[in-house]
């Protein structure tokens, strides 16, 4: 699993802290010099905070969340700069907490193991307790214009990244601070998530590591209904929570068998830069993927995300079921993870056009 986060450190006072910049549109920083959180600089970017492929953040702040990052930044005051304004050019909960613990240090001080927690599970599907998990589920439901609780002015907005910021910036105290206290938030994925536990603690879904590849194959009841899972701000049906996998297994890469049905993915571990260890690299399946619909005799069809989207998969289309037995096809996967070329690597990144 990505490493924890270490023990908060003693809270500086207020005279150790950067003066809190003010949060500014990515769009509308031009000249002005700017502190980039959780995303890549721009030219007139003074300061980087940001566990990001393309990255300027100082070494000794790096962490494996940009939340974690930013904290690092208020705990090192020689790195301390006061820059005026603060930016992003997406919206999550890394790019929120971060861009919280940069524009209100003493509030996100003081609320620092919560958002640690909450980046955690957010970005990595990584958590001890259930406040992470539930942290990260409230700001996936805000951000929902299908049933989020913000006035839809904030969805209909032309640049809707900075109205999210602009909205949740200053509701986040409260919600920390009352976080239990709004299940209509958290409390439907939750409950997938508690269900998605017993189905591996009963054995009923099962996980095998296959260590030489870093791959975790969970095997899914095929009677399994999905339910639905919303992770990086869009759904996905999942017949078992991807928390509940990536909470028991360190392996980068998951296989899901449920029947003849299969569905590769890579970590967002695997995208970022992260701190704690470096997993191995994401391979180019296109090869794979066109094999594989060779070998197809039913009429499936395969289909591949790009390697330089955040979280790639390879999985069947709607239709019939593979041709191959779930052995065939982790061997064929196993080939293709050992020899093909290597599709992304966020230490040396270039654009692909994978």
């Amino acid at each position: 699993m990505t490493a924890a986060a270490p023990p908060s450190p003693v809270v500086p006072g207020p005279d150790r802290l950067p003066a809190p910049a003010s949060f500014m549109a990515h769009g509308e920083l031009g000249e002005r010099p700017n502190i980039i959180v959780d995303g890549a600089p721009l030219p007139s970017t003074l300061l980087t905070l940001s566990h990001w492929p393309v990255n300027q953040t100082p070494a000794a702040l790096k962490r494996d969340t940009s939340t974690a990052t930013a904290f690092a930044w208020l705990d090192t005051p020689e790195f301390h700069q006061d820059i005026p304004w603060v930016s992003n050019s997406h919206f999550d909960e890394d790019g929120l907490f971060s861009m919280f613990a940069v524009t209100d240090p003493v509030a996100a001080l003081a609320r620092r193991e919560l958002l640690e927690a909450g980046a955690l599970a957010g970005d990595f599907g990584v958590y001890g307790g259930r406040a992470g998990p539930r942290l990260a589920f409230a700001i996936e439901t805000l951000a929902d214009p299908s049933c989020s609780p913000l006035p839809p002015s904030v969805f209909a907005a032309g640049d809707r990244v900075a109205a999210l910021y602009q909205a949740l910036l200053p509701r986040l105290p409260g919600l920390l601070a009352g976080l239990d206290g709004q299940p209509g938030l958290w409390a439907a994925q939750e409950l997938h998530l508690d269900d998605s536990e017993r189905l591996l603690d009963r054995g009923e879904v099962t996980l095998r590591e296959l260590p030489e590849l870093d791959l975790a194959v969970v095997t899914i009841p095929p009677a399994l209904a999905a339910r639905r899972a919303r992770r990086y701000l869009r759904s996905e049906a999942a017949p078992v929570h991807p928390f509940a996998i990536h909470n028991r297994t360190g392996c980068s890469r998951i296989l899901r068998v449920q029947g003849r049905r299969y569905e590769f993915q890579y970590r967002y571990e695997t995208w970022v830069q992260l701190a704690s260890r470096k997993p191995p690299l994401r391979r180019d399946l296109r090869a794979l993927r066109d094999r594989l619909n060779q070998l197809e005799t039913g009429g499936a069809c395969w289909r591949l995300e790009p390697a330089d989207q955040v979280a790639p998969r390879l999985w069947l289309r709607e239709g019939p079921d593979s041709a191959l037995d779930p052995e065939r096809f982790i061997a064929e996967l196993a080939a293709a993870l050992a020899s093909a070329p290597v599709a992304w690597d966020p230490f040396d990144w270039r654009p692909t056009d994978a």
